[in-house]
């Protein structure tokens, strides 16, 4: 029989898998985009250095720099670091977009990249792990 309640019971049968489903998505996200972003960067490097460094090398090379990070660091350190790698990523896309708007000559959308660039390297530089406060 069909009622208000009917969701709450049948959540009930899957409360307690809900979880370790949550957590295993999660963690199965994280794996995949590790994977993705190792291929990606073992060709840019290979491309960037004119082939002089093969992709296996590269690969080799990103691999052994990840075990090695996470052998000497903690968890918040690693995560501290992506995110600041991340900022200056996004600081640099702001700077070439920057550039790109005052070429094009819209200086209204120019100013506001430049001011997410500053804004990334202030990221950057100052920023801050909430667990070390």
């Amino acid at each position: 029989m069909l009622s208000e309640t009917g969701i709450i019971d049948m959540m009930a049968i899957v409360t307690p898998i809900l979880p370790s489903l949550l957590v295993a998505a999660a963690l199965a996200a994280q794996f995949s985009a590790a994977v993705a972003d190792t291929s990606d960067s073992g060709g840019l490097i290979s491309e960037v250095t004119r082939y002089r460094i093969t992709p296996r090398v590269a690969y080799s090379l990103l691999v052994g720099a990840g075990i090695g990070l996470t052998w000497i660091s903690d968890i918040f350190s690693i995560v501290s670091y992506a995110s600041r790698a991340f900022a200056m990523y996004y600081a640099i896309q702001s700077v070439i977009s920057a550039v790109r708007a005052y070429q094009r000559g819209n200086p209204a959308n120019s100013f506001v990249y430049a001011s997410f660039a500053v804004l990334g390297v202030m990221i950057y530089m100052i920023g801050e792990a909430v667990e070390a406060q």
